[in-house]
């Protein structure tokens, strides 16, 4: 924490945002190539409480995780333990699974084009989100049941397509644990949270079941902010974790951001630059609203004159939280923001805090 208090404080233009907006929490910071460049947050850990957030505090990313698993795999295809056109039926080779199946790829996967379900459809036709909470065995196991249960079902649209998926995130991981015969969560600690430095990442609700040692999610029911408490339970399922599930500061998820940073600028060194370019490479066009632009792997590429043309963007939420990166590789920044509520209330102040912080570059 000692090298953060060097930095621009970006507290006093967060917060009139939060103010104005009833959120529990806001937390935004901008990061370059060489690190973390200005970080703020203000509010409460938990609503009503009094307990302020500090700017080491763990906030919830939501499917900005995709980018974390995307890189991931590109470190396992760089090592040659999977390669980016690696099918199904090469990586699961003894698995029983509709034949339309058999040739999608890992790279289709990541860039969500492997016909599967959108994140507002049901997991499996029959199947409820809580139901996968119950599956028995090891995290690792979990994932495999599930996918020899989502490779019998009919894709729900066209091999090569895009349609947005957290579940193709899933058949993505589960193929880098039957490669490597260890779990995802095993996987990125040791192949990128370890070797970035990024000691607070974690996965699921943020701190410890009755205390309030970090920031609490957050709803709003009726009006009225309800803060819900932080076990494993009050998440999506634990299996969905490559899509959607990491937690971590600010501070830790600018560690990652800069390595992307650093791969436009050829001078990353946990993954060859030419790794980082391609997981920044648009497969295809993306024809819905919910994703505008071009999607690559894990990002979101769309043009805008700040950034000096391309620049990459996601957001997350698990309907708790909220988190939105606005990476401008070409001006070499990015802008990260995050808070402890979901729902629409959580945008629109968000994409405030990303424009406060963008102008103060200026």
């Amino acid at each position: 924490m000692q090298e953060l208090k060097a930095l621009k404080n970006l507290n006093s233009i967060l917060e009139p945002i939060q103010q104005t907006h009833p959120l529990p929490a806001l937390a935004a910071a901008i990061v370059t190539s060489e690190g973390m460049s200005a970080i703020g947050a203000v509010g409460e850990r938990k609503y009503g409480s009094g307990i302020p957030v500090t700017i080491g505090d763990r906030f919830h990313l939501g499917s900005c995780t995709k980018a974390m698993t995307a890189t991931l795999l590109g470190r396992l295809v760089e090592a040659g333990q999977l390669e980016w056109q690696t099918t199904l039926a090469e990586a699961f080779p003894r698995l029983e699974m509709l034949p339309v199946y058999r040739s999608v790829t890992l790279e289709q996967l990541l860039s969500h084009q492997g016909g599967f379900p959108e994140p507002h459809q049901p997991w499996l036709p029959g199947k409820m989100t809580l139901e996968m909470l119950d599956l028995p065995g090891s995290i690792q196991q979990q994932r495999y049941t599930y996918l020899t249960l989502a490779l019998q079902q009919p894709p729900l649209f066209a091999i090569g397509e895009f349609h947005y998926s957290n579940m193709g995130y899933v058949v993505a991981a589960a193929m880098a644990e039957q490669a490597l015969g260890a779990s995802w969560e095993d996987l990125i600690t040791q192949q990128l949270f370890q070797p970035l430095g990024m000691t607070t990442a974690g996965f699921g609700p943020m701190g410890t079941p009755g205390q309030i040692d970090q920031p609490w999610q957050h709803i709003l029911e009726n009006g009225q902010i309800e803060a819900i408490s932080p076990e494993p339970e009050n998440d999506n399922p634990p299996l969905l974790a490559p899509a959607g599930l990491v937690h971590c500061s600010l501070a830790d998820w600018g560690k990652f951001i800069a390595l992307h940073l650093q791969g436009e600028r050829g001078n990353s060194t946990l993954l060859k630059p030419e790794t980082l370019q391609k997981l920044h490479t648009p497969v295809g066009e993306s024809p819905q609203d919910s994703a505008p632009g071009s999607y690559a792997f894990g990002w979101v590429a769309l043009e805008r004159d700040w950034g000096g043309g391309r620049v990459l963007w996601h957001n997350g939420t698990n309907t708790l939280n909220y988190a939105v990166v606005w990476m401008a590789p070409q001006r070499d920044f990015a802008i990260m923001a995050v808070t402890n509520i979901g729902g629409e209330l959580a945008i629109l102040p968000l994409d405030e805090a990303v424009g406060v912080a963008l102008a103060s570059l200026h």
